[in-house]
């Protein structure tokens, strides 16, 4: 599978952060959003492999935004936060996401686990 990825934060350092780290890991990071609305729009314009999408969006869901991005693009949603998945369990299990990484763990190894060992599916 590709690795192009779009990075959905409404932190611009943490968005700034984010895209250094991926794509010093090589892993293409083909735009930004910080809003759900701008989410949508750069995702039907850029087609990524990935979008990363944070949970709090200044108000905003992620798991809105995540739902909004399955219902019209064919890109693998990772939700992305600063707290605990302990925290939205149940939320993730039933969300279109693949899956859930801390911010703190965010790298292309870590995408690649929740992606799968080979990339293309899911872990089991």
């Amino acid at each position: 599978m590709s690795m192009r990825c779009l990075l959905v934060d409404d932190s611009i350092r943490f968005l700034e952060a984010a895209r250094t780290l991926l794509e010093r890991d090589g892993i293409p990071v083909v735009g930004m959003a910080s809003t759900g609305a701008e989410a949508l729009a750069r995702a039907a314009e850029l087609a990524p492999d990935i979008v990363l999408v944070d949970l709090d969006l200044d108000g905003e869901s992620g798991f809105d935004v995540a739902a909004e991005l399955a219902g019209r693009v064919t890109s693998v949603i990772i939700l992305i936060s600063t707290h605990s998945l302990d925290d939205f369990q149940e939320l993730v299990a039933v969300s279109p996401a693949r899956g859930f990484l801390h911010k703190s763990d965010l790298s292309a190894r870590a995408i690649r686990e929740v992606l799968g060992n080979d990339g293309t599916a899911a872990p089991t």
